[in-house]
């Protein structure tokens, strides 16, 4: 029995997801540790000037926020692959009604699944590194 070939459309589909699991992965260690290298590079000594340490404050978050809208843009690619590319309606808050109706929440995208699963999986590294390797810091 013959088996049935991945089309391309869910190949690329597969793929893409992939580099947004990646990508969600960079802000925590590919940004700042990059940034913190370009910066130990262009200081000569061991004490630093007020430049390097305005690169990184700088450099770091306009670098997550260039990532995010690839991230975004990604998540649109994969939506028309898909066919699932989300579109909402939104409604100003100066045009909804005071009446407490409640509006259904926009649909749950791949990224913000892939998003929130690395926020976790950076929580539990973050728990599992204070607890069983950090140390104390107490004299003993």
């Amino acid at each position: 029995m013959e088996r049935p070939r991945p089309s391309p459309g869910r190949l690329a589909a597969v793929l893409i997801v992939a580099l947004m699991a990646l990508g969600s992965i960079v802000p925590w260690i590919g940004i700042p540790l990059f940034w913190v290298l370009v910066a130990s590079r262009l200081s000569a000594s061991s004490q630093p000037t007020l430049g390097p340490y305005v690169l990184i404050l700088v450099a770091i978050p306009v670098s997550m926020f260039l990532l995010g809208r690839m991230l975004a843009r990604l998540n649109g690619v994969y939506g028309s692959i898909t066919g699932r590319a989300p579109t909402m309606r939104v409604a100003l808050p100066w045009m909804r009604s005071m009446r407490g109706e409640r509006s259904s929440p926009r649909p749950a995208t791949v990224l913000d699944v892939v998003m929130v699963s690395s926020v976790l999986v950076a929580l539990l590294a973050i728990a599992v590194w204070f607890f069983a390797f950090a140390g104390s810091s107490l004299p003993s």
